[in-house]
């Protein structure tokens, strides 16, 4: 075969991204997103934007994504090669300067059907082969009018917190007995005061956020519930019930009243996430009227 040549493209170029022959059946363009730089008006930044050429044709391509103001990019999440073409795709991501999290879209329903599978694990193991491994594999809901309002819950009374140091220990206290696999993750690798500010962190990311604190009629802290503006639009960003508050529901009063607050503030399309794993939590989303849309898949 020829002699690859990788490298980032540039303002002038960007149109490359668009020339690879892959069909669009994973990834970020099954949810419509078409790729475009944030001078023409998308998500992405050329420099950010790597491609595999074989004799001036792309045989590859990988867009790292983070927000305008960000230094360096927060996921891989714009993954393809040509079929025949996936030791190009691995060597690309060999070569690319950033090592962060791949987060890999797939439909819901992508296990039960052959091509969807395919490319799935296709690129699973392309990113395998340059030393990421399965993390969590995830639920992605969009929530809007058609799905219906539950009740709104009256047992709990809600005041919004802006006392990082509050929020600190709230995060704390709610990780040290979690299920959310990137919770896990960060403790593992460092502690659990690391997921507690990379939780802290999320929350000043976001454009706009009310983190809302939660209180049983007894005026005790059950948890907390993070309606959130994000750049793809508006999210239940944060369910979490405090460890001694578990086991009395209390996730699906924090799910419903998020939802009711963003309704309230003319939200008509709510999106949110949950593990695979994390069977509690995913009963709630079912139970409020979250429908699944999609899956995905997150490596580390």
């Amino acid at each position: 075969m020829t002699e690859l040549v990788i490298r980032a493209l540039t303002e002038s170029d960007a149109a490359l991204f668009h020339t690879l022959d892959c069909p669009d059946l994973v990834g970020r363009a099954i949810a419509g997103v078409e790729y475009a730089t944030f001078a023409e008006g998308g998500d992405y930044r050329p420099e950010w934007t790597y491609v595999a050429l074989r004799e001036g044709r792309v045989v590859a391509r990988a867009a790292w994504w983070g927000s305008q103001d960000e230094s360096s990019p927060r996921l891989l999440n714009w993954f393809d090669f040509a079929d025949g073409e996936q030791d190009a795709g691995i060597e690309l991501l060999r070569q690319a300067p950033f090592d962060v999290e791949y987060e890999l879209m797939l439909p819901a329903d992508w296990r039960e059907r052959p091509e969807t599978l395919a490319a799935g694990l296709a690129r699973i193991a392309a990113a395998e082969a340059v030393g990421k491994k399965m993390l969590v594999e995830r639920y992605q809901y969009r929530w809007t009018p058609e799905c219906g309002l539950p009740p709104r819950p009256t047992r709990l009374t809600f005041r919004e917190e802006r006392d990082d140091a509050v929020l600190l220990d709230l995060l704390r206290r709610i990780n040290s007995v979690t299920l959310d696999a990137h919770a896990l993750h960060a403790i593992a690798e460092h502690d659990l005061e690391t997921a507690a500010q990379e939780d802290l962190e999320y929350i000043h990311w976001c454009p706009e956020a009310w983190p809302m604190l939660a209180y049983d009629a007894e005026g005790e802290l059950v948890g907390w519930h993070l309606p959130a503006r994000i750049p793809s639009g508006h999210t239940a960003g944060y369910i979490g019930v405090v460890p001694e508050q578990r086991g009395h529901g209390y996730a699906f009063d924090l799910l419903a009243e998020c939802t009711h607050f963003l309704v309230d503030k003319g939200v008509e399309a709510i999106i949110a996430a949950t593990d695979e794993g994390n069977f509690p939590m995913a009963a709630h989303f079912a139970k409020v009227g979250y429908p699944v849309i999609q899956k995905r898949i997150s490596l580390v």
